[in-house]
């Protein structure tokens, strides 16, 4: 019981949490030891949020999970986890969350309280709302992010930033509609979720590329415009990473016809995984060498 419910913690999408580290790198403080520190528990408050979310997530959809060929093995659809477990887990990752959250300021602890409530809305009607789904989806990513400028109080954080993940987001999220209407197909999809009836391939195939491109034109003026970057110019060198980190996950997408599970995409495609990591590395190097 104790792992089915583990499985359903669904630990490979923790790295979505990650997104707080954002402006304790951007704002060039990751080398503080206290605020290191106070973003890895952030991370760990988010870790057990975002676990009661995919708990509540699976609880409300077993049934339709059970037409899913591959969310039908989730332990609640298939049975492994009992529903009164799951239940119970919720409210106690939610009660510590919070009560994490207020020992690392009240701001943050707002965040939390945002988080889980647009998930509950997320979770029993707007995810079945098309288009809405998405940007939903996208909006988790930057509650995240705006999380970690609260705990490090940054004050040189680029609202371009803000765009920038947000766009990054979309383009997943899109993506993910996109292998979920393949591997269902159009004419069964709307057995999983009632918005993919209202999604072809064709308007998502123009939704990534509206998306993809915008993500390239806000994350190539971020770099040469933001106020705290190197005077030199230098953060340009690191758009090559994110042109090929998108162009690899669209070959993917189009190509492999994945995109269903992106943490564990990301995790297994070693090309892609390199280009984040260097790009990572890249950012690092610009930021406290220059």
């Amino acid at each position: 019981m104790l792992r089915a419910l583990l499985k359903s913690m669904r630990p490979k999408q923790w790295m979505k949490n990650g997104f707080v580290f954002a402006a304790l790198v951007f704002d060039e403080k990751l080398f503080q030891p206290l605020l290191l520190a106070q973003i890895m528990l952030a991370f760990v408050i988010f870790c057990l949020a975002s676990s009661a979310v995919y708990l509540l997530n699976d609880l409300a959809d077993r049934e339709k999970d059970r037409q899913h060929p591959t969310k039908r093995h989730r332990p609640l659809a298939s049975g492994e986890l009992p529903p009164w477990v799951a239940v119970v887990a919720i409210g106690v990752f939610i009660v510590v969350s919070l009560l994490a959250a207020l020992w690392l300021g009240w701001r943050f602890a707002l965040v939390i309280v945002g988080y889980l409530a647009l998930n509950v809305a997320y979770s029993f009607w707007l995810k079945h709302i098309v288009i809405v789904d998405v940007f939903l989806v996208a909006a988790f990513h930057l509650l995240r992010v705006v999380a970690g400028v609260v705990v490090v109080q940054a004050e040189r954080f680029s609202p371009w930033l803000y765009i920038c993940i947000t766009l990054l987001a979309l383009f997943i999220a899109v993506g993910r509609r996109r292998n979920e209407l393949m591997l269902l197909g159009e004419g069964n999809a709307n057995a999983h979720r009632t918005s993919l009836q209202e999604y072809n391939l064709p308007l998502l195939d123009d939704m990534i590329g509206l998306v993809t491109s915008a993500a390239t034109v806000a994350y190539s003026f971020y770099t040469f415009s933001a106020p705290n970057l190197p005077t030199n110019h230098t953060m340009m060198l690191t758009i090559p990473f994110v042109l090929y980190g998108l162009f690899r996950y669209l070959y993917l997408i189009h190509v492999r016809s994945e995109g269903g599970a992106p943490e564990e995409l990301i995790l297994r495609d070693k090309p892609l995984l390199a280009s984040v990591a260097l790009w990572g590395l890249a950012v690092v190097v610009v930021l406290y060498a220059f």
